[in-house]
C-alpha cells in the first residue's frame, strides 16, 4: 500500500504578525497573541536557552519565517517571546509576538513574520525569561524595479568532514539571501562516510548510529546547529531550502534510496516521513498549504529574477540508473545505457511539479528565470572507457592508470579535425556516456524538453545545483543544439570531492582535462570547498567560484576567485 503524503491536519487559527508557529509533525499548531489559551501557557510555561542560534527564511515582499530552538532548563513548555527592528539596537520594534513551545516540535520555534516592507532588512531576536538569543538580520523580497541581487549558494556540509570554515566566509558577506542546495546534513553512523578524521576534529556524529528514527534525526540536527560558523550564517542572512538525498538516506528517490534496506531498517516511507519532519521543525521553511513533502515553490525578486525552488530528489523521481546493470564483461553496453537514459517515461519532477514549473517559467516575466535544484542538469558526458576507469564497481586495482590512458587518448582524438581521425579515435569520442546517472543525464527526455522550452520561450535561464560536491559552469543546449542558458553547480561546504577518488594532484590535473572532453562545459574545479557568489543585474550576471585553503583548521585563506560572466547578447544567452 502506497503511504499517503503527509498533510497538515490541523490548521492555523488566528495567523498573525504575533503568531507562533511550532511545527508538530504533519499538525501546524498557532497560537495567537492575545488569547486566554496563550495567557495560560505562559503562566505555565518554564524557561529555556539558545543554544542552537537563529535562523531566518523563505522571504516574502511582506513576511519572513523567524526560527530558534530552546533548551528546556526543566521538562515541560517552554515560553518564548520575539522582536523585530528596523535596526540593531531594537529602538523601532516593528513586531512582536510570544508563545509557547514543547518536545511535540523538538521545542523548535517558527514565526511568520508580516506586515513587513519590501526590500528592507530587518533585525529580530527571541527572549525567554532573562535569556536573549544573538540577534539575527534578515531581508524581505524587493518588488518592482531592483537595480541587483546578490546570493551564496551552498551544499554537502558534512559535519565530521571537517570545520564550515564557508559558512565562515558566507556569513561575511553582503547578500540577499543564502540559496542551500541540499545535503544540509548527513546520515551515516560515526564509523561512516567522510569520518575518518572526525575525532582529530573533534566532531565525531551524534548520535553514533546511522540515523532512522525522528529522534535519531532531530540529535543530528540539533548537533550540526551547535557549529559556530553555521549559526553565524543563519544569524547574518535570510536562506532558502531544498533538500537532497542525505536529509533522508543517500541516493533517496520516491520510493527508496541506496542507503535504506527496508529488510533491516523497515519502511523507507515512515523513514521519510519522520526525516521530513525534523526537518521542517529545524529549519526556517514556511511549511506548505497541504502536503509537507511538496518543497518546490517560487520568489520573486521585483522585477529583475525569479527564483524557482525544485525537489529532484524526492517527489517525482525514478529511481537511479547504474552502470554496473549495463556490463558486458569488464566493458559498459553503452547502447543498451542510453537506450535507458533516454527513456521519455523516466522522470526526475514528477507530472504535477514538472507541469508547475512549465506553467510557473510561462508566466515569468522577470529579466532572469533562475533555477535552485539539487543536480547538476548539463550534459557531462565522458568518452565509456572513462566512465569504466572512474567506476568503482568496474574498475580494477589500476583505475588511475587506466583513467589517465583513456582521458589522453580521447584528448589526442578531439583535438584533430572529424575527417583526420582513425576510426578508433572517433569510435571512443562516439562513446561518450554520462558521468553521472543520477543526474539531469540519466534522465534525458525530461532534461531535453525543458532545454527546448526555455529555448523556445526565450527565458533567461540559470540553473543552479549542488551534489557532487565540486565547482562547474556549463552552457545549457537543447538537442539541436540551440543555447538555452547556463549552469553553475557549487562546491561543498566540507564534503570530499573527486580528489578523494582520485587523488588532490590528480584531480587538479583533471580539472582542465575534462573541461575539454566535454562540449558545453566551460570551467571545473575538483579539489576545493567552496560557495557560489551570484550577483545579477539587467544586463549580466557575475558567477564567482570562491573557495578556501583548508577545512582543516579554523586558520584559512580565501582562494583565487574564478568569476565568470554570463552576458546577454543577440537575443541569446552567451558564457564568457
Amino acid at each position: 500500500m502506497k503511504t499517503p503524503p503527509l498533510t497538515r491536519r490541523k490548521l492555523i487559527k488566528g495567523l498573525t504578525m504575533g503568531s507562533m508557529v511550532p511545527l508538530l509533525g504533519a499538525n501546524l499548531i498557532g497560537c495567537s497573541d492575545g488569547s486566554d489559551t496563550l495567557a495560560q501557557d505562559l503562566v505555565d510555561a518554564l524557561f529555556g536557552t539558545f543554544e542552537h542560534g537563529v535562523a531566518s527564511g523563505d522571504p516574502l515582499t511582506d513576511r519572513v519565517i523567524l526560527w530558534t530552538r530552546l533548551t528546556p532548563l526543566q521538562a515541560g513548555p517552554v515560553s518564548v517571546a520575539w522582536e523585530m527592528s528596523t535596526d540593531a539596537a531594537f529602538a523601532d520594534v516593528v513586531a512582536s509576538g510570544s508563545g509557547t513551545t514543547d518536545e511535540a516540535v523538538d521545542f523548535t520555534v517558527k514565526v511568520d513574520a508580516q506586515g513587513l516592507r519590501p526590500g528592507t532588512r530587518y533585525y529580530y531576536r527571541f527572549h525567554s525569561g532573562d535569556n536573549t538569543s544573538v540577534t539575527g538580520r534578515t531581508r524581505t523580497l524587493p518588488a518592482g524595479a531592483v537595480a541587483a541581487a546578490s546570493f551564496a549558494v551552498v551544499s554537502c556540509s558534512n559535519y565530521p568532514a571537517g570545520l564550515f570554515n564557508v559558512y565562515k566566509e558566507v556569513a561575511a558577506q553582503d547578500l540577499d539571501a543564502v540559496l542551500h542546495l541540499g545535503d544540509y546534513l548527513y546520515e551515516y553512523s560515526s564509523t561512516g562516510y567522510a569520518s575518518e578524521r572526525a575525532e582529530e576534529f573533534g566532531r565525531v556524529v551524534q548520535p553514533a548510529n546511522e540515523i532512522l528514527s525522528l529522534q535519531d534525526y532531530r540529535t543530528r540536527y540539533a548537533q550540526y546547529r551547535t557549529d559556530a560558523d553555521l549559526q553565524a550564517a543563519h544569524a547574518a542572512h535570510a536562506f532558502i531550502n531544498v533538500w537532497d538525498d542525505h536529509e533522508v538516506a543517500n541516493d533517496a528517490w520516491r520510493e527508496g534510496a541506496e542507503n535504506h534496506d527496508p529488510a533491516t531498517e523497515g519502511s523507507f516511507s515512515e523513514r521519510k516521513a519522520v526525516a521530513i519532519q525534523a526537518w521542517y521543525e529545524w529549519q526556517p521553511v514556511r511549511p506548505p498549504a497541504d502536503e509537507l513533502d511538496i518543497i518546490y515553490r517560487r520568489f520573486q525578486y521585483g522585477e529583475l529574477l525569479d527564483l524557482f525552488m525544485l525537489d529532484t530528489r524526492i517527489i517525482g523521481r525514478d529511481e537511479q540508473l547504474s552502470y554496473s546493470d549495463f556490463l558486458n564483461g569488464e566493458f559498459i553496453d553503452v547502447e543498451g545505457v542510453r537506450a535507458a537514459f533516454g527513456d521519455p517515461m523516466r522522470s526526475l519532477l514528477g507530472d504535477a511539479q514538472r507541469t508547475w514549473l512549465r506553467d510557473e517559467l510561462g508566466q515569468s516575466t522577470a529579466r532572469w528565470q533562475v533555477i535552485g535544484q539539487q543536480v547538476l542538469s548539463g550534459r557531462y558526458q565522458l568518452p565509456a572507457p572513462i566512465m569504466e576507469a572512474l567506476d568503482p564497481s568496474i574498475a580494477g586495482d589500476d583505475a588511475i592508470s587506466q583513467g589517465t590512458t583513456a582521458v589522453l587518448a580521447a584528448i589526442d582524438a578531439k583535438s584533430k579535425p572529424e575527417a583526420e581521425r582513425t576510426p578508433e579515435e572517433q569510435a571512443l569520442l562516439d562513446s561518450a556516456i554520462p558521468y553521472n546517472l543520477d543526474a539531469w543525464d540519466g534522465y534525458e527526455y525530461e532534461r531535453d524538453t525543458l532545454m527546448t522550452y526555455a529555448a523556445d520561450m526565450d527565458l533567461k535561464l540559470v540553473m543552479l545545483a549542488g551534489d557532487t560536491h565540486n565547482a562547474w559552469a556549463a552552457q545549457l543546449t537543447t538537442p539541436d543544439a540551440r543555447i538555452a542558458g547556463v549552469e553553475f553547480g557549487c562546491a561543498s561546504v566540507s564534503s570530499p570531492g573527486l580528489e578523494g577518488v582520485l587523488g588532490a594532484d590528480a584531480a587538479a590535473l583533471f580539472s582542465p582535462l575534462v573541461v575539454q572532453l566535454v562540449d558545453d562545459l566551460r570551467y571545473a574545479n575538483l579539489s576545493d570547498r567552496g560557495y557560489l557568489y551570484l550577483r545579477f543585474n539587467a544586463d549580466s550576471v557575475d558567477a564567482s567560484h570562491r573557495f578556501i585553503s583548508t577545512i582543516d583548521s579554523p586558520d584559512y585563506a580565501v582562494l583565487t576567485d574564478k568569476t565568470i560572466e554570463v552576458a546577454v547578447a543577440r537575443n541569446d544567452m552567451l558564457l564568457l
